[in-house]
């Protein structure tokens, strides 16, 4: 199970992933989608053994592995019934009556090719093995080679398995998906070079994903890497809103902080708060919450020592005051949650304190006025989400902040906090670099599929040899831009 696959076997995996790609792209928008309810149904089919694996690999409890079975199965669902609204077919008819003569013009949507995908380690489900990416990149048309995570072998084999039987039972190519196993970077690095890998879907770290990313583009065919690196979220709490509601403010950060031991990319690390009378009344509720919460077991040992090193290297910066901390149980394998304070000043001066602690960690930087506000979101380079806590006059009144936020990330929450992610056609999830690697895409919602296709135009071709989706009877009877009009109408 934990043997890593041969070079010599990841090449031929690939070949045949590439002879799956040139059969799947000869069925239909409506197969497709066929084909990935049934991999939906096989995956729902996953009995007991599946959960119970899961929570001894990575320690997430019943509920949380419960749920996100569930929206894997929906994420499958859910692209599949969105296909023809992706593909966004396009068709202006010819007129020759015109001088010059207007051809016949006809555009749809093909898949790239074979696509590497890397496993996440924390959500074994919804981003891993058969996740987002794959689900999105078969969507597509890909084929699809998962380089499984090394932190749930046994959960990945699971969950390929699923894949596999719904493969088997639509009659398609074996090599459609594929599995490799590799606990050392050489294999992803083999994968992400050979010539007839198209693209690449990874979740992980910044240092991962960007050493994908350079790797790709220094290919003699370079290919796109489409990277979801992780974020600190910060969240800048306004005047009116701590004084109508600080009590509150403090239970929903602490909450969304420590949700999942803080192993979510969308946890929010930074808080950003105005040194305000009412300022302590948060302050003590959140010390309160804070050394109240248990500490729990982190995905994998890995990732607790990462944890402990990284909030020791930040809370020994200069300025750093530690608010409130959990009390330690094992911290090699356990994340306390902790809660430190800064002054806008002192973060303005050091660079390292914007740096991303994974885990239950919190920063709170406190600022005198606006202009210190402002200075502060300047400091981000590119995040998942950026959040305001704010009443209507703050909002009036710090016009400019906004402004600056908006520029920072893919998702703008208002008087929420950003762990949950919902799977839906307006989630953006990705933000500027080095929050993803490639911003006007999403690795959430059905939108992401558009990172595995390529548009294609037909001109003057007959009825008779054109995909399905373009032909004048519409025999898929899906949604088309006809002539500028979208319609379901045949030609």
């Amino acid at each position: 199970m934990n043997e890593n696959t041969p070079i010599s076997e990841i090449d031929q995996l690939v070949q045949q992933a590439h002879e799956a790609f040139l059969a799947f792209k000869r069925i239909n928008s409506k197969q497709r989608a066929a084909f990935m309810h049934l991999v939906a149904d096989e995956i729902e089919a996953l009995g007991p053994e599946l959960i119970d694996t899961a929570k001894l690999e990575t320690n997430l409890p019943d509920a949380r592995l419960a749920g996100e079975k569930a929206r894997t199965v929906f994420q499958w669902r859910s692209y599949a019934d969105a296909l023809e609204k992706v593909l966004d077919i396009r068709i202006d008819t010819a007129d020759t009556q015109r001088t010059p003569p207007k051809p016949d013009l006809r555009k749809t949507a093909v898949g790239l090719g074979v696509v590497a995908v890397f496993g996440a380690s924390n959500f074994p489900f919804a981003f891993s093995t058969a996740g987002g990416d794959t689900a999105s990149a078969i969507a597509a048309g890909c084929s699809v080679i998962v380089k499984t995570h090394p932190g749930h072998p046994k959960t990945s084999a699971l969950m390929a398995g699923a894949i596999k039987a719904a493969v088997q039972r639509a009659g398609l190519h074996t090599g459609l998906f594929t599995e490799v196993r590799s606990d050392n970077v050489e294999g992803g690095q083999y994968l992400v070079a050979h010539p007839l890998i198209k693209a690449v879907g990874f979740t992980g770290s910044f240092a991962g994903g960007k050493a994908l990313y350079d790797l790709a583009a220094k290919r003699p065919e370079p290919i796109p890497v489409f990277a979801e690196m992780g974020s600190v979220n910060p969240v800048f709490l306004l005047p009116r809103k701590l004084e109508k509601a600080a009590a509150d403010v403090a239970k929903q950060y602490a909450a969304s902080l420590t949700l999942g031991v803080g192993q979510f990319c969308t946890n929010p690390g930074i808080f950003v708060a105005p040194n305000h009378k009412d300022l302590p009344q948060f302050i003590d509720a959140l010390k309160t919450l804070i050394a109240d919460t248990s500490a729990a077991p982190m995905l994998h040992q890995g990732i607790a020592s990462a944890y402990c090193k990284n909030k020791a290297a930040l809370l020994a910066q200069a300025g750093v005051t530690v608010l409130a901390e959990a009390p330690e149980t094992s911290p090699e394998t356990h994340g306390n949650a902790t809660v430190a304070t800064v002054t806008a000043n002192q973060f303005l001066a050091n660079e390292q304190l914007g740096h991303e602690v994974f885990g239950p960690f919190g920063l709170i930087i406190t600022y005198e006025n606006a202009q210190e506000a402002e200075a502060i979101a300047k400091t981000f380079h590119g995040e998942l989400t950026t959040t305001v806590l704010a009443e209507p006059e703050d909002i009036h009144a710090h016009q400019s902040l906004i402004e600056v936020l908006t520029g920072k990330c893919g998702r703008l929450l208002l008087n929420g906090f950003p762990t949950g992610v919902e799977v839906c056609y307006a989630m953006q999830h990705g933000g500027p670099y080095p929050a993803s690697t490639d911003s006007r895409f999403t690795s959430v919602g059905p939108d992401a599929i558009k990172r595995f296709l390529r548009p294609l135009s037909y001109q003057n071709w007959p009825d008779e040899w054109l995909p399905d989706e373009l032909k004048n009877a519409n025999p898929l009877g899906i949604w088309r831009t006809v002539n500028g009009e979208l319609t379901k109408s045949s030609l």
